[in-house]
Order: C-alpha cells, then sequence, then structure tokens
C-alpha cells in the first residue's frame, strides 16, 4: 500500500491531522494537582495533542511537577507552572523561575481547541516546537492564543475551578517581577499525580470543548510552487502546509480544513515522475498493491473512470475505507484523481468522514478546477536519466515498457524500507557510489542501440521481480528488512553468477571428456 496515494492519505490522517475520526477523545487518566489552595484535576485530550498528553503523564508519574510552583500568575489570563527551577534548592535567585525544562522539547501540536476558562495548554518560547514541561491554565477565555499554543486539557471539576480562581487571585508585583505572586507557597503543587477517572468523585460533564470555527469573511488563498510547478486557490478558511519529506509516502501539500463532527476533511497533492508509466499501469498497480486491505474488507474500491483535465490524461478513483479508533468505526470517504502529463503524475486526494464528504465536495472540485500545472526549471545538479546523457541503466531500459510499474514500485520499496535502516542506509549509500560508476555510460549506450537497450532490459527482468520480494518486509523491523535484503542478494547472486559458473563448468567438463 505504499505507492498508492489513498493510503498515503490514511497515513497523513491516521497520524498527522487531530481527532481525524471521533468527537473529541478524552482520556480514562486524568492529572490532579494538590496545590496549597486546593485541588485540580485536569482531563485530559491525547487525539488533539497526543505527545503533549504522553509528555505531560509520563512527567506526572515521574513525580517531575511535586513541589514545583505557578510562578506567573496573571488574573483574567491565565496561571502558569511547571517549571523546575521553582522547586525548593532548585535556583538560587527567583530571577531564574520560568527559564527551567525537562531537558527535551516537544513538537507543537496546535489544534482547533479554543483557549477558554479552564483549558490546560504548553507554554513555550519563540519557536513552536519549544515546549517542555511548562504548561498554563486559562483563568478567562484567551482566544487570542487559539492554534497558537498546544491545548491538551481542561479542569473537569467545580473544586477545580475555585482553586484557578484563588490562585489567579494572588496578588503580584506585576511585569516588573515577570508576575511572580507575593505567597506563592499558596501557588506551589504539592504532588501532582495519575488516576482513572473512575476514582475521581464529582466530575463535571463539560461537552465538547469549544473549537475554531471559520470567520464568514475570510477569502480564498492562491497557492503557488515553482519547485513543483503547480498553482491552485485552496478553500477560505483552510491551511496549506508543506510536511517534511520523510519518505516518498509524505504528500508534497497538504490542504487541510476546519473539523467537521470530529473529522478534518484534507486534500493531499503529491508530485511522481512518471517513468514512463501509463495510467492503465498505475491503476493495475493500486489494484495489485490494495488487494490485501480489499479482500480483509478495509478497503473498498466504489468507482474508477478516465477523463481528460486541461488536456491532459486523467484518473478519477472513488473509495472507503472503515476503521476503528478508540472502539468507534467510523467510514471514511475518499476520491483521488491522477493527472499524467508527458513526465509526471499529479496525484490529487481528498479526503473526509463519509457523512461529512458531500459538504465539502464543491470545495475539492473548486480548488481541482483552479489547479495548474506550470513549467518546472530543470535540475542540472542531479544525474539526468534523459535522452541528453547519463542517469540510471535499470531506469533507461525499462522507459515506456511493461517494466516501468515494476521499477516505480523498486523506487517506493527503496524510500519507505530501505533507507529506513540505518543499515539500508550505509547500504545504499556504498551501492550508489559504485553503481553510478558505470550507470551513465549503459544509459548513454541504450540510448544510442535499441538493440543494446532491449538485451539490458531481458537480462535485469529476472533482477528486477526478485527485488520486489522486499515489499513482503515489515517496514518497522531492521531484522526483517535486512534479512529479505540479504536473501534478495544472495538469489541474485545466485542467478547471474553461481547458476552461469556452474553450467560454464559442466559445459567444460563434458567439452574435454570428449
Amino acid at each position: 500500500m505504499k505507492l498508492v496515494i489513498i493510503t498515503v492519505l490514511l497515513v497523513v490522517v491516521l497520524t498527522g491531522l487531530t481527532s481525524a475520526f471521533a468527537e473529541t477523545q478524552i482520556s480514562d487518566k486524568v492529572v490532579v494537582l494538590h496545590t496549597q489552595s486546593g485541588d485540580m484535576v485536569i482531563e485530559l485530550f491525547p487525539e488533539d495533542a497526543p505527545k503533549t498528553v504522553a509528555n505531560f503523564l509520563n512527567l506526572t508519574e515521574h513525580g517531575f511537577y511535586d513541589r514545583t510552583v505557578f510562578h506567573r500568575v496573571i488574573k483574567d489570563f491565565m496561571i502558569q507552572g511547571g517549571d523546575p527551577k521553582t522547586k525548593p534548592l532548585a535556583y538560587k535567585d527567583l530571577s531564574e523561575w520560568g527559564t527551567g525544562d525537562a531537558g527535551y522539547s516537544i513538537p507543537g501540536e496546535f489544534n482547533t481547541i479554543s483557549h477558554k476558562r479552564g483549558i490546560v495548554s504548553m507554554a513555550r518560547g519563540a519557536d513552536p516546537d519549544s515546549a517542555s514541561s511548562q504548561f498554563f491554565i486559562v483563568h478567562k477565555d484567551s482566544t487570542f492564543l487559539d492554534q497558537n499554543y498546544a491545548a491538551f486539557g481542561r479542569l473537569a471539576t467545580n473544586t477545580s475551578y475555585t482553586t484557578l480562581d484563588k490562585i489567579a487571585n494572588l496578588t503580584t508585583g506585576g511585569e516588573q517581577t515577570n508576575y511572580i505572586p507575593f505567597d506563592w507557597g499558596k501557588g506551589e503543587i504539592l504532588k501532582a499525580e495519575v488516576k482513572n477517572r473512575s476514582e475521581i468523585p464529582g466530575l463535571l460533564d463539560l461537552g465538547e470543548p469549544d473549537r475554531v470555527t471559520i470567520s464568514a469573511n475570510q477569502t480564498e488563498q492562491q497557492y503557488s510552487n515553482s519547485d513543483l510547478g503547480i498553482s491552485f486557490i485552496a478553500p477560505p478558511g483552510w491551511t496549506v502546509q508543506s510536511p517534511e519529506k520523510t519518505s516518498s509516502q509524505t504528500p508534497d501539500v497538504v490542504v487541510i480544513g476546519t473539523k467537521i463532527g470530529g473529522f478534518n476533511p484534507a486534500i493531499s497533492i503529491s508530485v511522481k515522475n512518471n517513468n514512463g508509466t501509463s495510467l492503465d499501469d498505475y491503476a493495475d498497480l493500486t489494484k495489485k498493491l490494495l488487494k490485501k486491505p480489499i479482500e480483509e474488507g478495509i478497503v473498498t474500491l466504489l468507482h474508477e473512470e478516465k477523463t481528460t483535465i486541461n488536456g491532459d490524461n486523467a484518473l478519477i478513483t472513488d473509495a472507503e475505507g472503515n476503521f476503528e479508533n478508540g472502539g468507534i468505526q467510523t467510514k471514511v470517504r475518499f476520491k483521488e484523481v491522477v493527472i499524467r502529463n508527458s513526465d509526471k503524475f499529479y496525484v490529487i486526494t481528498y479526503t473526509n468522514s463519509d457523512n461529512n464528504f458531500n459538504q465539502t465536495l464543491t470545495k475539492f472540485n473548486d480548488m481541482l478546477d483552479s489547479f495548474k500545472i506550470q513549467s518546472v526549471p530543470a535540475d542540472n545538479s542531479k544525474p539526468s536519466p534523459t535522452p541528453d546523457g547519463g542517469g540510471c541503466l535499470i531506469a533507461t531500459a525499462s522507459f515506456g515498457s511493461e517494466l516501468a510499474p515494476q521499477v516505480q514500485l523498486l523506487r517506493e520499496i527503496r524510500g519507505d524500507m530501505v533507507q529506513n535502516t540505518e543499515s539500508g542506509k550505509t547500504f545504499m549509500s556504498g551501492f550508489n557510489q559504485f553503481y553510478y560508476l558505470f550507470s551513465p555510460t549503459i544509459a548513454d549506450w541504450e540510448r544510442q542501440n535499441p538493440m543494446f537497450k532491449e538485451s539490458v532490459k531481458l537480462t535485469i527482468t529476472p533482477m528486477v521481480f526478485t527485488l520486489s520480494l522486499m515489499q513482503y518486509a515489515d517496514a518497522s523491523s531492521e531484522q526483517q528488512v535486512v534479512g529479505f535484503g540479504i536473501g534478495t542478494i544472495l538469489l541474485n547472486l545466485c542467478m547471474y553468477f553461481v547458476l552461469p559458473a556452474i553450467l560454464i563448468l559442466k559445459t567444460k567438463n563434458k567439452f574435454f571428456k570428449k
């Protein structure tokens, strides 16, 4: 499932979008802060900020917050704590308060939870990914913080709000003393502990936290990327992101909409070299890679049709998938549009929950209508697989042939599996240095002599198909990847060296016997 953008979107939705599959999930775990002014019970939202919640629970379980102080108190705004330098004997001067952390930072999991009274969120510096241990509790609605800080929890009992008010009303020296309360002992966390919700009496049923909504006056956003050679108009209020390219699965651009019914609609765009692969080949490979999830009932292909978009051939596929999250089955719909021009595939995929799929489908269609393919400047820094010379002998031999889809699969395996392991990176680094000593020269010969190209294609065909066995290795297990890799190498050594050597020896012996 590594090649197909449908499954790419599954990965994006499952791991990258906030609370994608259900209404706000509230953890069975709560954190109780026992302070000198009373207790505060914090319920947690692990789907909206999974790493933040995990970090908060871990620090609490290890006693990190015990004897720390709410060192920054601003009435009608928030109270801030979680600094280990506020512990007894952990500082030389009060000026150090507010500068401590856990010795590491965590990603800024900004989400759509609005910073209303009682919301618990992570404090951070100017860097969005600089949060560590310090957190704050909103005293009075502060929605100007929305989507700039990682909200991850909420006060969950009446007593908690009473304690919040007591600490927020402590007298401070103001900005000159960084809002440290004079009677800071009343803001000290004597002990923080993790408990089950069932252990807490008087838990409030607060329902869904308020979330950021799209303003009526938001306008369309023109997006252009000269490196990818594309432009389009994003739907009003949707966020355009360019994820870090950690693997070939990662889309080049993701456009994320506001949550509807617990699900963020999304549109992803990936630009790939087509390497001579036709749309028919692409469709066949998609079905092949989706065979297992289709047989298991996870994914269903609903409709497929060929069309043209702005003069280029295109393939439109509708699909749906059933996924379980927190014991809740959710049906997700996909619409994938693959546009093929002379050298690229442009894969544009819209994802939403089945219930709300049609509600924002027009936004996807409008964006698709605005999608334009521009010319991309040539990159002269890389070996060229074009007739200008050099490049990969395998890609050149398979270009435009029945081997092209198989070679594309090998590229995906290399990017998604082999290069995701340390031993794989080391091997590929050494192999590439050796391979490109002779590959460009042979590729040039192939272009000059069609018969030589055909002979190379026939020679590499067994190797290409044996290398595809790597797709059956578990990408998360380096041991399996290495095992399959060694097995594949040995198989090719046997085919190309051992068996011919045995045949030559037998022929030689037979000849001399005569």
